[in-house]
């Protein structure tokens, strides 16, 4: 965890976020919060992190993201060299879209 992020104002945000019940919620607390191009960004961000996990093209992903190749980049970096926040995620929501096994 970087040092220089670790503060009791983003632990306070992090505990806002993590009060968030519902996607309308998310809405609601992220359009106050955000501008809605830092929305957008992040938003860009996970799917270019998604569709190049999904080993799509840097041409491919900026063209449906619209993403320049320097944030494609950037994220790439984060998915080989980062704290593995993206696959930490990825792997919840891959988890919550499986069909549950009902045992036999």
């Amino acid at each position: 965890m970087n040092k220089k992020i670790k503060t009791p104002s983003v632990d306070f945000l992090f505990e806002a976020i993590l009060s968030l019940k519902t996607p309308e919620e998310c809405y609601i607390f992220f359009e106050d919060i955000c501008t809605i191009n830092e929305l957008l960004s992040l938003s860009q961000r996970f799917e270019v992190a998604k569709m190049l996990r999904e080993h799509k093209t840097y041409l491919e992903i900026a063209e449906k993201t619209g993403a320049s190749t320097a944030t494609i980049s950037r994220v790439n970096r984060s998915l080989n060299y980062g704290n593995d926040g993206y696959d930490m995620v990825f792997k919840r929501i891959l988890n919550l879209e499986e069909p549950q096994k009902e045992d036999a």
